[in-house]
């Protein structure tokens, strides 16, 4: 009977990546059951770690150990008969059947990401299957790690989002809202280009005095200084993740101003919730947006124009809108299963020659 094994490091922080944990570590098991698999969950915390678990490892250094040594740790933390599926590079490799997902390769272009695991390379091009969420990741892995035939396969959307009703007045009011606003999700580092949005927005509030820009995402120095003083800003920190497609839905438009992004999530969201999108035409978003939304450059001016124009009340943002929705329901967690599953398949044929 084949053995599955989806190994991810413990966390209480949901964001892109962890949204894509949970979703594969859900339904696995579903999109595996005719094929007679099982699925177990390896969940790895750190030696202090307070979060629940399965395994202990000292992180830090699993993380930064050379090859050797990740190997032999790897070949003690997974069962030797099962597939694994590691959903970080920090995790050590399984000796026998290897699949990872490879998100990104922001580590080794952006100096202020998370430095790159200094075995991850090697452990990528030895792997039994990689799977990027973007033809976009797909061909930077290829250009930059040397991959050979990455599996492409998409993100979904979670249904929620469709049928989202717009926060009330009091819900925005708790986060400090009132009035029209569009809306930004995520993190601050670098390559997000807040400094881009922060150009903009004296552009965007004399065309627009009455609309307020929202951020939301964990508290960072860089979002806190590039938006100080700027009028008719709101910064709402951590929402919870229940209330993000009823603020998304009550928004005039949800913004992703990135320079560089592995898939986009918040902009396939606002594109199910029916928000008017405005999106930075680089790197997987117009991959992920295609007609759906409103691409601009990530320069302010540019950034400005697509968000007044969103916000213009232009017939044609709504027909933009509904196409963006209509896209959105190709993007379904069901089809990215069936694409794993292909993978993990494929990866267990091999494996049993």
């Amino acid at each position: 009977m084949p053995r599955l094994t989806i190994a991810r490091i413990a966390t209480d922080t949901v964001l892109g990546a962890g949204i894509y944990e949970q979703q594969v570590i859900a339904r696995a098991p579903e999109a595996l059951a005719a094929a007679g698999w099982t699925v177990e969950e390896a969940v790895i915390r750190s030696l202090r770690s307070p979060l629940a678990g399965t395994h202990r490892i000292p992180m830090g250094k699993v993380a930064t150990a050379p090859a050797s040594v990740r190997r032999l740790i790897g070949r003690a933390l997974y069962p030797t008969d099962a597939i694994v599926h590691r959903m970080s590079l920090e995790l050590p490799p399984s000796p026998h059947a290897d699949v990872l997902t490879l998100h990104d390769v922001v580590s080794w272009k952006f100096p202020d990401e998370s430095a790159p695991v200094p075995a991850a390379q090697d452990e990528i091009r030895r792997a039994a299957g990689v799977i990027c969420v973007s033809a976009f990741s797909a061909g930077e892995a290829v250009d930059l790690l040397g991959i050979d035939e990455p599996h492409v396969v998409h993100n979904g959307v979670d249904a929620r989002f469709y049928d989202a009703t717009p926060l009330d007045a009091a819900g925005l009011a708790a986060l400090g809202i009132d009035g029209p606003f569009v809306l930004t999700t995520g993190g601050a580092s670098e390559r997000k280009n807040l400094a881009g949005l922060a150009e903009a927005w004296p552009t965007v509030r004399r065309a627009r005095p009455g609309l307020t820009l929202v951020l939301t995402g964990p508290p960072h120095p860089r979002r806190t200084a590039l938006f100080h003083g700027l009028p008719n800003v709101v910064l709402a920190g951590m929402v919870d993740a229940a209330i993000v497609p009823h603020l998304m839905a009550a928004a005039e438009a949800v913004v992703v101003p990135s320079l560089y992004e592995g898939f986009g999530f918040p902009a396939l969201e606002g594109m199910a919730v029916g928000t008017p999108v405005v999106s930075s035409n680089t790197s997987s978003l117009p991959e992920v947006v295609g007609d759906g939304g409103i691409l601009v450059a990530p320069d302010g001016p540019s950034l400005a124009q697509g968000i007044i124009d969103a916000t213009s009340g232009d017939p044609q943002v709504t027909i933009t809108a509904a196409r963006g929705r209509r896209r959105a329901s190709d993007f379904t967690w069901e089809r990215c299963l069936q694409g794993h599953a292909a993978v993990w398949a494929k990866v267990a044929a091999r494996s049993s020659r």
